[in-house]
């Protein structure tokens, strides 16, 4: 029994020296992403522990059974050697995802999912940037490798004793009780405790302040949770159908009083240009722009991610799922948004991405939608303008996009996704030097598709299609250097968002009600005076409602004119001011209750209704 205590003592030390390592990779985490964790108190650390201990517990249940089986067999050499490469090499694989997120993070605004770490959706792209990334933040590689270094020297190496003769029943039964023991210590770090049920990714809530889930968690257990299946939604049943429709109902069915507007409808959605980065001197064109424009000042994305952008500005579906509903199980539910609105007036209907064809899915979410037609990288034609990387750079496939919108027949709907404020931020030789460098490396990026942007509108105007079209401008997300207001809840989703109709000169001026991508689609249909029915989880900008609904980190934000409110699915956990108190500094939950009240039972409604709809496939109106 005296070499099988030593084997225990090698786990314990083992198990250690990997639960060191998670809080290491913590403290790291921290480090890289401050910024969006203003708030840390004693939770973050307590929770952050049990969720340690938890993936510690899942990935190691095996080691356990390895380092403790019954019999003599275990202490030979060429055994403990293979043991230790096994630890070593299944422990620190999960270990390098927390590396990733160290800069992952900032682009996602959650922990990585098995979805999200292994890029679903950017296959065809992922060879060509990996080399970029890799260059961009090298240092992570080499931190990482040094990680390693140090990891396998501090496993130690066993020495036992060579094995003599047989081992007794006794010590058989002892082995065998003992193993037993470990294992359901085991177990009992995997599902997090004693709680009635094993511990979840939302449950990183209640911990500690809104925002901290992601410091709370780690990845090696987020990716654990979502490996190997597709996010199913689940039905609430806050509300019977009837009260629920009285609360929110999704059914929107617009009955004009003359005929129908037959403008051609351009949607702009411009990367990564998020409101921290506008009326700060990169972007002189599209500021010049907005002062002509519908600009809603208090614009906000309904995702963090572009692969959520796409269905939200064309479908009015909003992004309340972990995944994107493009890469999820319901990515095939039939949809009813503006390719198929616009089609049934008469519109021929396309869309534009300069990436790869293949890029986040974007081509399938096409078809699904019905667009008419899809152009990517491979159908671009005009002069050589490949980044190396990513795609085809703005300039030349905004010239692109001009050039085909022209020879269609109109009225048409189309859409283009610029890609040159992307990671890796790339820029033309010929412009070196030409825009400011600014603050950030996304700053001379930005300048350069607000150039592109420039000259598309140049071209634009000597066509006659354009006095008979509306543009609507947008950004897919904010970038990931917003600093100060732009890190909460709240701030992470601000974009611009307007409407420009150069034949209609009274429709401009600087709007403050609130305004998310959803509605973009409800505002076209009311102000080209199209009769259709339709779900549609936004409202028109004619609408007296105020609202704005986002998902993040598992906690669903509204808002309802000048207040947040914080709900985590089941129960409301923060009600902000988010005007006057922009850092959300001062929870109002427990003061002002009528409010929290009103405002949670809308949310609960809105959550329902749209889980329900999505489950059952019924995103379209009958």
């Amino acid at each position: 029994m005296r070499q099988y205590i030593s084997s225990i003592k090698l786990l314990a030390q083992r198990t250690l020296l990997v639960f060191v390592a998670y809080q290491l990779c913590r403290l790291g985490f921290y480090a890289f992403n401050k910024t969006y964790f203003p708030a840390v108190d004693a939770g973050v650390f307590v929770g952050g522990l049990l969720y340690d201990l938890s993936a510690i517990g899942f990935i190691n249940l095996i080691f356990i059974a390895l380092h403790l089986p019954p019999g003599q067999f275990k202490y030979h050499p060429r055994y403990q050697k293979n043991l230790k490469l096994a630890f070593f090499v299944v422990n620190l694989l999960f270990i390098a995802t927390n590396f990733v997120d160290f800069e992952y993070y900032k682009f996602t605004g959650r922990r990585s999912s098995f979805g999200l770490i292994t890029a679903k959706g950017m296959e065809n792209e992922i060879m060509g940037l990996l080399p970029s990334f890799l260059s961009a933040y090298w240092f992570l590689p080499l931190g990482f490798a040094l990680f390693a270094y140090l990891f396998w020297k501090a496993l130690g190496t066993a020495h036992f004793d060579t094995p003599i003769g047989k081992t007794t029943k006794s010590t058989l039964a002892k082995e065998t009780a003992l193993l037993l023991v470990f294992m359901s210590l085991g177990l009992l770090m995997a599902r997090g405790g004693f709680g009635k049920k094993p511990i979840r990714i939302v449950d990183a809530v209640t911990y500690s302040g809104i925002g901290n889930s992601a410091l709370i968690l780690n990845t090696p257990y987020s990716i654990l949770k979502t490996m190997g299946s597709k996010e199913t939604l689940t039905d609430p049943k806050f509300f019977s159908g009837q009260e629920l429709n009285s609360i929110f109902n999704p059914v929107l069915e617009t009955k004009p009083q003359g005929a129908a507007n037959k403008k051609n409808v351009v949607v702009l959605i411009l990367e990564s240009f998020g409101d921290e980065n506008i009326h700060k001197g990169y972007t002189p064109f599209l500021d010049s722009l907005l002062t002509q424009s519908y600009y809603f000042k208090n614009g906000f994305a309904n995702g963090k991610l572009s692969i959520d952008a796409v269905p939200s500005a064309l479908s009015s579906i909003p992004s309340l799922m972990n995944s994107s509903i493009i890469s999820s199980g319901y990515s095939l539910n039939e949809v009813y948004g503006l390719p198929k609105i616009m089609k049934k007036q008469g519109y021929s209907t396309s869309f534009f991405h300069g990436a790869f064809n293949g890029s986040q899915n974007f081509d399938q979410y096409c078809k699904v939608a019905g667009f008419d037609a899809y152009y990517g990288k491979n159908e671009y034609v005009g002069p050589e303008a490949f980044d190396g990387k990513w795609g085809i750079f703005d300039e030349e496939f905004l010239q692109f996009f001009t050039q085909k919108i022209s020879d269609f027949k109109q009225p048409f709907f189309t859409s283009l996704f610029t890609i040159s404020s992307h990671v890796p931020f790339i820029m033309p030789e010929k412009y070196a030097g030409k825009f400011p460098k600014g603050t950030t490396e996304i700053h001379e990026t930005i300048g350069y598709t607000d150039y592109a942007l420039r000259k598309f509108f140049a071209r634009a105007k000597k066509e006659a299609w354009y006095s008979n079209t509306v543009f609507v401008i947008t950004a897919d997300h904010c970038s990931i250097f917003g600093k100060g207001a732009y890190t909460t809840a709240v701030g992470k989703f601000r974009i611009p968002l307007a409407f420009f109709d150069p034949s209609n000169p009274t429709f401009k001026g600087v709007i403050e009600k609130n305004f998310q991508q959803i509605d973009i689609l409800p505002s076209l249909l009311d102000y080209l005076n199209i009769k259709d029915k339709v779900v549609t989880y936004g409202k028109s900008f004619r609408s007296p409602k105020d609202f704005v609904v986002t998902y993040l980190d598992n906690v669903y934000n509204y808002l309802q004119g000048d207040y947040y409110l914080a709900f985590d699915g089941q129960k409301s956990i923060g009600l902000y001011n988010w005007k006057k108190d922009p850092m959300l500094r001062h929870n109002l939950l427990q003061t002002d209750l009528q409010r929290r009240n009103k405002m949670e039972r809308f949310i609960k409604a809105y959550v329902q209704s749209f889980n329900e709809r999505v489950i059952a496939n019924q995103l379209i109106a009958h």
